[in-house]
């Protein structure tokens, strides 16, 4: 007998997250979204099984609900949800990138007896939408589930042997634990990478070139700037106590460089920048066969090569011939904080080991993984 999933929303990664579950030949997959265009492309290309005509519909034929829908949304519908007839062994999960609002939420259905676990699938993509929809955009991904106090062992189990499909780390926190570390290493991050662009905007005018400087490094470290801003106002709001919180010691921490600066003392400024180095140098890296982080990262190989015609052709083609696909080729102009005066960026860490590999054998051109 086949175990129906219902899966309301199906952007970026409701879409993906069927075409994973699909893996598994006895999942049955039902999609519902408000955009009857987004719901027919998600069966066309078979994402799903069949669409449902209403999010109702779609959660009482279900034994797993997976909302793949923004926070802010999926609250909303957890109200309406209050109305519906669940399954009585269904398990409700989200895949928002802030749980306290959702958990809090959750609360009333489980006064109904709904068993909820919360989810966080920590992948993205640069495009959006169902039609950018990955079968392998959680692989080796973490997917962070947070259970409620009601939550049993079994469910827990139940849920995690549905999600093996996606080949994504599961791992069990706490929605308090979860919140405060994305906010450490993922929601902060957009902040001052945001007031790094403000910054810059606000001194173009008296040092207009700046901009164009600023196509090297400043560009790389500041790309998560480019995310949307809708979103990226939502989840401000959502987890503004734990944003507060990291603001409050970012600031301290500025103070204290500021005093380094004032004291000027070579081997404090040194010891600074050779402690950062230190722990930089230890995170794990995705190219090593890390895990991916919450962050949504380009997979970037910087490669040195010599301006002659044709040396960019000759490169993706070697990459076509392998059957490798990139998602975006530049050329830096900037390069006294990068390496590599050509960047190739491709769909994951797999496709950028190979690409390395294959490029290795048909050239003799550095390569960088920054």
């Amino acid at each position: 007998m086949k175990t129906t999933v219902s899966i309301i929303g199906l952007g970026l990664i409701g879409g993906s997250l069927g075409l994973a579950l699909k893996r598994n030949p006895d999942v049955h997959v039902i999609g519902f979204d408000r955009s009857y265009a987004t719901a027919d492309e998600a069966f066309r290309r078979g994402i799903i099984d069949s669409v449902a005509p209403s999010a109702k519909s779609a959660c009482e034929q279900a034994d797993f609900v997976i909302f793949a829908t923004p926070v802010n949304t999926t609250v909303a519908l957890f109200e309406e949800a209050l109305n519906w007839e669940f399954k009585e062994h269904a398990i409700v999960s989200d895949t928002g990138s802030t749980k306290k609002p959702i958990m809090q939420a959750a609360e009333a259905l489980k006064e109904k007896g709904i068993h909820f676990i919360g989810g966080h699938p920590m992948a993205g993509s640069h495009k959006s939408g169902v039609s950018a929809a990955m079968e392998h955009l959680f692989e080796n991904a973490y997917y962070i589930l947070t259970p409620n106090d009601s939550t049993t062992e079994q469910q827990i189990t139940q849920f995690e042997n549905l999600l093996e499909s996606t080949k994504a780390k599961l791992i069990v926190l706490q929605a308090e634990e979860h919140d405060r570390m994305t906010a450490i290493i993922s929601h902060f991050p957009h902040i001052v990478a945001s007031s790094l662009v403000g910054r810059l905007a606000a001194q173009e005018e008296g040092q207009p070139f700046v901009k164009r400087l600023a196509a090297g490094g400043f560009r790389d470290l500041t790309r998560i700037a480019s995310a949307d801003p809708i979103m990226w106002r939502d989840i401000t709001i959502q987890n503004r106590e734990e944003l507060l919180s990291q603001v409050d010691g970012w600031m301290g921490e500025m103070n204290n460089i500021r005093e380094m600066l004032v004291e000027n003392n070579s081997d404090h400024i040194y010891n600074f920048f050779s402690q950062a180095k230190e722990y930089r140098d230890q995170l794990p890296s995705t190219y090593d066969g890390a895990t991916q982080g919450a962050l949504y990262m380009t997979f970037d190989l910087h490669i040195d090569i010599p301006d002659h015609p044709g040396v960019i052709s000759e490169i993706t083609k070697i990459l076509a011939d392998a059957d490798i696909s990139l998602t975006n080729i530049r050329i830096v102009e900037t390069r006294t904080d990068v390496y590599g005066i050509l960047v190739i960026s491709f769909q994951s860490a797999t496709e950028r080991k190979r690409a390395r590999q294959v490029l290795s054998k048909k050239t003799d051109y550095s390569m960088h993984v920054l």
